[in-house]
């Protein structure tokens, strides 16, 4: 294959406003420079490559929202349909408190039981613990495998808490 035929998608030309497909550029209309760019021209290739990966990501933007603005009705349609059994008709503030309240009671309601769930898991692990030289390879492993998430829930929970930040706390 002949390098100066090769053909490559340049990400510039293709923009929100146009639906005709970019045109395809061969790379002998980009000449290799024949001497080491110096340091400023290295940065300013990186800002031409950042405004490039800047306008990649806008033209996804353009075609993430046309396909919404195309078929995000359909969608909500079927959706609605597929799940018109529990529409409550009409819609009213009396009916959306009783909803509320009967939610709010089966959960109260709900409570023992996980209780009792609660204390057979952790007689579980009690048992576990007393018969930890019969555990095997997979249990450890599942145990581990918890205690990990458990942690990156904890970690995932204090940097939303510091306000997305990875540093530290605003003083």
């Amino acid at each position: 294959m002949n390098k100066q035929n090769k053909e490559y998608y340049h990400p510039i030309q293709e923009t929100c406003s146009s639906d005709a497909k970019p045109e395809l550029k061969t790379l002998s209309a980009y000449p290799l420079p024949r001497y080491l760019p110096s340091r400023k021209q290295v940065i300013k290739v990186r800002e031409v490559g950042m405004a490039s990966k800047l306008t990649q990501l806008q033209s996804k933007a353009c075609q993430a929202s046309k396909f919404f603005s195309k078929h995000g009705s359909a969608y909500y349609k079927q959706l609605l349909e597929q799940n018109k059994q529990y529409i409550q008709d009409p819609p009213s503030v009396e009916k959306c408190n009783l909803l509320s309240k009967q939610l709010l009671y089966t959960r109260l309601a709900s409570i023992p039981v996980r209780y009792e769930a609660f204390w057979k898991e952790l007689d579980y692990v009690k048992q576990l613990w007393k018969h930890r030289q019969e555990l095997k390879v997979e249990d450890a492993g599942i145990a581990a495998l918890f205690g990990l998430e458990c942690f990156a829930w904890f970690c995932a929970g204090e940097i939303v808490g510091r306000g997305f930040t990875f540093t530290g706390y605003y003083v």
